[in-house]
């Protein structure tokens, strides 16, 4: 049953190249407005994919981009039924100069895995959702039917918090019942050992806002007498860290949850190097921030943080303004983890900020986004098969692994929909995602495709 299905992979698989490319071309940056119809163009193209595949489709509107929604019966009423999520939307491209080639012009060049896609979306998330469509292809084009029941979520906002999503799928909790989810959005340990994630952090993304005199004003006639908005949010964002790379907001490690001895003996025997970590962004092997009692993995996977990702205001043209500004403000976010509740951790921090801003300065926060961390149970059988697929393909074991980034998508499905997800990713550690040159090695996208159809078939077959 698998091995014709493997075969069409093989035999296609230029020609899923050129569909990949074609999805990439479209620009589908979802944080800018100035992107919103080439946003529903990747719907547009995607939605027509499922529907040549025997999908019922339709695009379904909410308040910002449109999400896919798309249903197959599959072979039969008592058939594994699985909810694919995947996003199409993409970072913005910004810095465009650091660019080697256009970044939505799909782009191969060699590397020391052999080909390599280089393009925005390559890896993030377009080019693993492709993964399973094309193995959901492959199978249809050999059995004339896909051997799972299959509902297919494909999300526009995933890249700005997902802020719809949740309402989305509380909306259509009926007809998005399923076993388990399936998400391709994850990364391997490296080109030749897969991974499952079983743990990923939460995301609260807040802005911070602080106002002072009524208007700008010349820095001669009142600095030293008015006070400064930009000193005062500095003074606040200098205070959140403490010299053990500790947060000090109010409440903040109350509910984190420790991994255990058995865990933590499990991660160090991947002996992950920190010094090559580092290195390899162009950091001394020294410099490591966060808890400095915590290893890395540890600081990556399961210890919550908190980092300033942009801070506005005053003049930042060429030249030179001498001005107080009115205002300031900064982008703060914080990834959390289990069993931290994203509500909890905005409460300490506006106590933070009150007890921490200066006299004749007023900081408010905005809460833009929020979701909380994710844990899935190592001994659920849906994982298991997925073990058993990617070894059946890579011929080795795959490693349970913790991620430091944020998917919402696996708490709601958990919270609202009530079953758990299933992370099989292809990503590596060194594709650049979020970074000009983003890629995604040919290698990884082929024994994606064919880990997918192998996981369709234990699952047509019985496991679990």
């Amino acid at each position: 049953m698998l091995d014709p299905v493997l075969q069409r992979i093989d035999q296609d698989f230029e020609a899923a190249i050129g569909r990949w490319s074609d999805l990439l071309r479209i620009p589908s940056v979802s944080a800018d407005p100035a992107y919103a119809q080439s946003v529903r163009e990747a719907a547009e193209w995607l939605a027509a994919e499922l529907d040549g595949l025997g999908f019922q489709v339709e695009i379904q509107e909410t308040p910002g981009h449109p999400v896919v929604l798309g249903h197959h019966p599959g072979p039969h009423a008592d058939a594994p039924h699985l909810l694919y999520y995947g996003h199409y939307d993409v970072q913005p491209p910004d810095p465009v100069e650091l660019w080697d080639t256009g970044p939505f012009e799909p782009t191969i060049v060699d590397g020391p895995h052999g080909r390599r896609m280089v393009c925005r979306g390559a890896v993030d998330d377009k080019g693993q959702l492709m993964l399973w469509l094309e193995a959901l292809r492959a199978w249809k084009a050999v059995h004339g039917t896909l051997p799972v029941a299959a509902t297919v979520v494909l999300e526009g906002e995933e890249e700005v918090g997902s802020v719809n999503l949740r309402g989305f799928l509380e909306d259509n909790r009926d007809a998005l019942a399923a076993d388990v989810c399936v998400v391709s959005d994850t990364t391997m340990l490296d080109v030749d050992t897969p991974a499952i994630t079983y743990m990923l952090r939460g995301l609260l993304y807040t802005e911070i806002t602080c106002r002072g005199p009524n208007m700008d004003l010349h820095s001669g006639f009142y600095g030293g007498a008015i006070p400064n908005p930009l000193n005062g949010l500095t003074r606040v964002l200098g205070a959140l860290h403490d010299d053990r790379g500790r947060i000090r907001i109010p409440g903040f490690y109350d509910d984190v949850l420790e991994p255990g001895a058995e865990e933590l003996a499990t991660w160090q025997s991947l002996d992950v190097d920190e010094a090559a970590f580092l290195e390899s962004v162009g950091i001394d092997r020294d410099a490591g921030a966060g808890e400095i009692d915590r290893s890395l993995i540890e600081r990556l996977w399961s210890r919550p943080t908190g980092d300033i990702n942009g801070i506005i205001g005053g003049y930042t043209g060429a030249g030179a303004k001498t001005v107080l500004p009115a205002e300031a403000s900064a982008k703060v976010s914080f990834r959390l983890v289990p069993d931290q509740d994203p509500q909890h951790i905005v409460a300490g921090l506006r106590a933070f900020i009150d007890e921490h801003t200066p006299s004749g300065c007023r900081c408010e926060v905005t809460v833009h986004s929020s979701a909380p961390a994710i844990r899935i149970p190592t001994e659920s059988p849906w994982l298991n098969a997925a073990r058993n697929a990617l070894k059946g393909v890579y011929g080795r074991d795959a490693a349970l692994i913790g991620c430091g980034g944020s998917i919402p998508v696996a708490a709601w499905v958990r919270d609202v929909l009530g079953y758990d997800t299933l992370f099989m990713g292809f990503g590596l550690e060194d594709d650049r995602m979020h970074s000009p040159n983003e890629k995604f090695e040919l290698v990884c996208f082929e024994r994606g495709m064919r880990a997918h159809a192998a996981l369709l078939a234990r699952l047509a077959g019985g496991e679990p």
